[in-house]
């Protein structure tokens, strides 16, 4: 019985010591389905789902306009999309300077483009020392909805979101945004620049509860988006 117990004991040590030795998956193994996880539903990327119901009922006395936009009358309804159905613009919204976001970043543009694997390693390896990067990049299945988001991510501009658009924790305390750039064609999206010190210390600590990400777009659609900070750890690091 006892040298039973002896090796019920080893064996179980054995188990314990293989587990803590058994390494995450590296990121340029992650399925497609996994790097999808860690881009729009991680602790450092979220999605917030807007559906749009204001044109889902045809007026034929519009005289050619749906809502404020004209209708273009040179294509057929297929290439203009249906007018008579809600329609979801989803934004997703990343903390783009965490490791594990650059990692699924890097892994989607491998996947697509193996070549560029060794400029992809470098960025998704690469640190932040001086800045927090939200990226929010956005699609749907209505591509007018996405042209539309095109439009008004690209008009806009730091003086215009400063005051509006910071990241909050759950103290109440914040810091507003330093820089805004509009997207360009790198598959990211918009990106909002938030310094990553205040007053010489790390603005977010793993004890600070959440953060939350907030940007007053326009007058009727704002972003808002909270993130637990005891779940953005990363191989044993604060990622974000």
């Amino acid at each position: 019985m006892k040298k039973f117990s002896a090796a019920l004991i080893a064996l179980s040590l054995l188990t314990i010591v293989t587990i803590a030795q058994k390494k995450a998956k590296p990121w340029t193994e992650w399925s497609e389905k996994e790097t999808l996880k860690m881009l729009n539903d991680s602790p450092w990327g979220q999605t917030q789902a807007d559906t749009n119901t204001s044109e889902m009922f045809y007026s034929p006395t519009s005289q050619g306009r749906i809502g404020s936009r004209p209708l273009d009358t040179s294509g057929d309804r297929n290439s203009q999309g249906a007018y008579n159905q809600s329609a979801v613009l989803n934004y997703h919204i990343r903390f783009l300077t965490a490791r594990p976001m650059r990692q699924a970043i890097a892994r989607r543009a491998q996947m697509a483009n193996p070549q560029l694997s060794e400029q992809l390693a470098a960025f998704a390896e690469q640190k932040s020392d001086q800045y927090i990067v939200v990226a929010v990049d956005y699609d749907s299945s209505d591509r007018r909805m996405s042209g539309n988001a095109l439009q008004l991510f690209g008009g806009l501009n730091t003086g215009a979101l400063k005051n509006g658009t910071y990241l909050e924790l759950r103290s109440g305390k914040r810091v507003f945004l330093q820089q805004y750039m509009s997207p360009i064609a790198d598959g990211m999206g918009a990106k909002f620049v938030f310094p990553r010190l205040v007053d010489g210390q790390p603005f977010i600590t793993e004890d600070a509860g959440y953060v939350r990400f907030y940007s007053e777009i326009s007058k009727t659609f704002k972003l808002d988006m909270r993130f637990k900070t005891k779940d953005m750890l990363y191989d044993g690091n604060l990622e974000y």
